[in-house]
């Protein structure tokens, strides 16, 4: 008669590597929406300040200060855990949103 095989436990994914890639891709996406703000402000501001562009130079900066306040928030939650809770759905939306918009505030400038 044969024994039984003996199954070996699955060694645990490491939960470090994880977080730490999510938190990379929001430091890059960060970067990402500062270039965006800043050729904003430049296009608007290169042949004379307008008034449109002005407006739009400060909406597209607001919103880039809001997505910027919700990815440092996001980059704290995962440094400060080594099993950090899920994106809650409110900052998923500003961070979507503030995207968006500073998407259109940048198309509107270089229009």
């Amino acid at each position: 008669m044969s024994t039984p095989a003996v199954r070996q436990p699955e060694p645990d994914r490491d939960p470090g590597l994880q977080p730490e890639r999510t938190r990379l891709a929001w430091r890059r996406t960060t970067l990402s929406a500062t270039i965006v703000a800043v050729l904003a402000v430049r296009a608007a501001l290169h042949g004379g300040p307008s008034t449109a562009g002005v407006l739009a130079c400060a909406l597209c900066c607001v919103l880039w200060l809001g997505f910027l306040a919700v990815a440092h928030h996001r980059i704290r939650t995962l440094t400060a855990s080594p099993s950090p809770v899920a994106l809650a759905p409110r900052h998923a939306t500003a961070a979507v949103l503030c995207a968006v918009a500073m998407a259109a505030c940048g198309a509107a400038v270089v229009l």
